[in-house]
């Protein structure tokens, strides 16, 4: 959501949205669907159908007609949408969608219910398991399972507002960001793609939080492209954390930190397919930076603040997206709605402002390329709309695909 200091600049911040959730109760995690109620109806199957062309579910108890053959790779693909469920017109839990690969249309297949506060999304790398925050005063994150939408259940987080979460590549460790209280945590992932217990919890000491910000607010906690490091993104310290993560014990060591320029309020980062470079969105300053990483310390080193092409004041750079080949990077403009678009050069360490184009929605939260690249998907929280642009390969042109897809408080969109 907006950090702390964008929220002092803003009508919509995240203290005004976050004193609105925490004092909702956390709802039962229970296995449903919404619309069509058992999950096992046409529509319901055509969805666990095109998650199912790229891996076999895992065993399932549920009781729902034979499998009918999987459709070819042009067919529809899965698409799962975070919300807020206890925001005023929010959603009633995970949206199910599916999306032509090819037109970018999406068509709504339900809702995966008792899940409160879905506001970020995370599959596991088998596609067995999806995994999401529950954005509340008492942080947990949930695990359901596709082949049959069960609720796998929930665990605590230890902290508070979590607002971003990943699988580590090896699929054993779930990796969890807070936001209300600068925490990261860290869960085993058992076989079964339930949740276990905690293994680590850290909070964002030092160094002091940053100007306008009352204490640490961790946005992001994602592994790095060698997988040893794993690195947390942290808002109100103005920090980039790198951990050294035990994949036996889940445990974390700190290795370094990374400092931006005091007020940018990091809230994003994005790494380049090659994996030496990465890509800061700085949400307080409305700027971005390259980053260069290191593999073997773990070390990131920020780069220069560069311009976000956003106009509009205030505008809140929210997240980038780069195309798989690394050709071109994305980045959502919140306040400006709009998609900046850059060329990426020198092998990932430059970026070159190309231009904006307009989001069709207000206050794009998130963004996500489609597994191949054609598509983008961009989240619009307050219109409530997702927004589908093709992206062209040659040129990182991107063109309106119809008309925005109507979702409840959109704020995360997951393509598979």
């Amino acid at each position: 959501m907006n950090g702390g200091t964008a929220g002092a600049r803003g009508n919509w911040s995240r203290r005004r949205f976050v004193a609105v959730l925490g004092g909702a109760a956390v709802a039962p995690a229970v296995a449903g669907c919404g619309g069509d109620g058992d999950g096992s109806s046409g529509a319901a199957r055509e969805a666990q159908e095109a998650q199912e062309t790229a891996t076999p579910p895992r065993p399932s108890s549920s009781t729902s007609a034979s499998p009918e053959p999987a459709p070819s790779p042009s067919g529809p693909r899965p698409l799962y949408l975070g919300t807020y469920t206890s925001a005023e017109g929010g959603g009633k839990g995970i949206g199910v969608a599916s999306y032509d690969p090819s037109s970018g249309r999406i068509t709504g297949r339900g809702t995966i219910t008792g899940v409160p506060d879905p506001s970020y999304l995370a599959i596991h790398p088998d596609g067995g398991t999806l995994y999401a925050v529950n954005e509340r005063a008492k942080g947990t994150v949930t695990a359901v399972r596709l082949s049959d939408r069960k609720v796998l259940g929930s665990r605590a987080t230890g902290g508070a507002h979590p607002c971003h979460l990943s699988v580590h590549p090896g699929g054993r460790w779930l990796l969890s960001a807070d936001y209300g209280s600068g925490t990261v945590a860290v869960h085993r992932v058992e076989a079964s793609g339930a949740l276990g217990e905690r293994t680590a919890t850290v909070r964002h000491n030092r160094p002091s939080p940053g100007p306008g910000q009352q204490g640490p607010h961790a946005h992001q906690f994602i592994t790095a492209p060698d997988g040893g490091h794993v690195l947390a993104v942290d808002l109100g310290t103005d920090t980039v954390y790198s951990y050294r993560l035990d994949e036996r014990k889940g445990t974390l060591t700190e290795v370094a930190q990374a400092h931006t320029r005091a007020g940018a309020g990091p809230r994003h980062l994005t790494f380049h397919p090659g994996g030496r470079y990465a890509y800061l969105a700085n949400e307080a300053d409305d700027s971005v930076a390259v980053c260069a990483y290191d593999a073997g310390s773990g070390r990131v080193t920020v780069g220069a603040p560069q311009s976000t092409g956003a106009k509009a004041d205030p505008s809140y750079p929210a997240q980038f997206a780069v195309t798989p080949d690394g050709a071109y990077a994305f980045l959502a403009n919140r306040g400006d709605n709009t998609l900046a678009r850059y060329a990426v050069e020198a092998d990932g360490a430059r970026l070159r402002l190309l231009g904006t184009v307009p989001v069709h929605g207000d206050f794009p939260r998130q963004i996500a390329l489609s597994p191949d690249g054609g598509l983008l998907f961009a989240a619009n929280q307050r219109s409530g709309t997702v927004s589908v642009f093709e992206v062209d390969a040659g040129s990182g042109a991107l063109r309106l695909a119809g008309e925005p897809f109507g979702s409840p408080v959109a704020v995360c969109a997951l393509p598979l």
